[in-house]
């Protein structure tokens, strides 16, 4: 199996999303704050959205951001290769995200690797989900400064930081050297705070 081609990928999942909800894209674009005619291009393929961009559409969908880089359709299966992993880089920042979990699967949980350059920066507006999903950040190399809410967290290789998406959250790369962390998230669960 190889690895697809993530825009028409993602295009597949927002129209499969959408179509589930019965959303209109005058109610999607109403409840992400991202223009309809936007909307249409990432539901066609035609564009390469920012991460910022694809969390809002996923939080107005009460998804999880690593939910829109799962396929549509396939069978789900308990082992998700290495290779079959494909890589989507942020056009504005930069960032590398591979999902790790396998796509499809039954469970909660969900893991993605990230590499993070240096200089790098995405400021998620989040937009709240019911249950909002918990995640826990792991440093694997490097360091990165993460802001939830108002509270700022600098983080080396070994650090986790656990939180709940219900706050603006920022990543950064101080550093002149690229960082690597894994996003463990749980969603759709009634999780205390």
């Amino acid at each position: 199996m190889g690895v697809p081609n993530l825009n028409e990928q993602i295009a597949a999942r927002v129209r499969q999303l959408r179509a589930e909800r019965s959303m209109s894209l005058d109610v999607l674009a109403d409840r992400s704050g991202v223009s309809r005619s936007m909307i249409s291009l990432i539901e066609r393929g035609e564009t390469s959205p920012t991460a910022v961009l694809l969390e809002k559409l996923a939080a107005a969908l009460n998804i999880t951001l690593a939910g829109l880089f799962e396929p549509a359709t396939g069978p789900a299966a308990p082992v998700s290769r290495r290779s079959d992993q494909a890589l989507w880089r942020d056009p504005a920042s930069g960032y590398v995200r591979r999902n790790v979990s396998p796509s499809g699967f039954p469970s909660p949980i969900q893991i993605v690797d990230i590499v993070f350059p240096p200089g790098a920066h995405v400021a998620y507006e989040t937009v709240t989900r019911q249950p909002p999903p918990h995640h826990q950040v792991w440093v694997l190399e490097g360091k990165i400064n993460v802001v939830v809410g108002e509270q700022q967290h600098e983080l080396s290789a070994g650090d986790c930081l656990a939180f709940v998406l219900d706050r603006p959250t920022t990543y950064r790369n101080r550093t002149r050297k690229p960082a690597r962390y894994a996003v463990v998230m749980v969603a759709g669960t009634d999780i205390p705070k």
